[in-house]
């Protein structure tokens, strides 16, 4: 082989391999660190507890006699609204419980936002759920219409039941 042939097939390699290098920068650059995922979850979390305590309020609102609850911590931030109520029907004292309660979960090695729904209809689990995504990958328009949506089933079937 030529000194020339040699010497240009060296250049390409080293120039090969410097592209790697860069593309590969590039690519750690992109990714999320673990305190920017952190900022993330909770700039989510924030916004979509607010909807959630926004939405419970209108199922207050809409049934009086329901109370709200805050929910935070362990479980997650998020709210609730329950009421137990007193049924006398031949002499016989039955209470019926309803609840319904949404949170976001916190923060995990998962790194996932995760949102969890549960709902109670007169002594009946009516659902129990999650929506979760990878935090890097969220469209909070998905997470704020899954709240609307279970808020307005459990206004439905509420309200079917009372």
């Amino acid at each position: 082989m030529s000194d020339d042939f040699k010497s240009r097939l060296q250049s390409a390699i080293q120039r090969g391999e410097q592209r790697r290098d860069q593309s590969q920068n590039e690519a750690k650059r992109k990714e999320l660190t673990e305190e920017e995922l952190k900022r993330l979850h909770t700039s989510f979390r924030l916004s979509l507890s607010e909807r959630i305590e926004a939405k419970i309020r209108n199922i207050i609102d809409a049934f009086p006699g329901f109370r709200q609850e805050a929910l935070f911590g362990e479980v997650g931030w998020g709210t609730a609204c329950y009421r137990d109520d007193l049924l006398i029907q031949s002499g016989r004292r039955t209470n019926q419980y309803s609840r319904f309660e949404m949170v976001i979960r916190p923060y995990s090695d998962l790194r996932v936002l995760d949102l969890k729904g549960k709902a109670t209809i007169k002594n009946r689990e009516f659902f129990n759920r999650s929506l979760f995504r990878n935090v890097d990958e969220v469209e909070i328009e998905e997470f704020e219409n899954i709240i609307d949506a279970w808020t307005i089933e459990y206004a439905e079937q509420y309200a079917a039941k009372v």
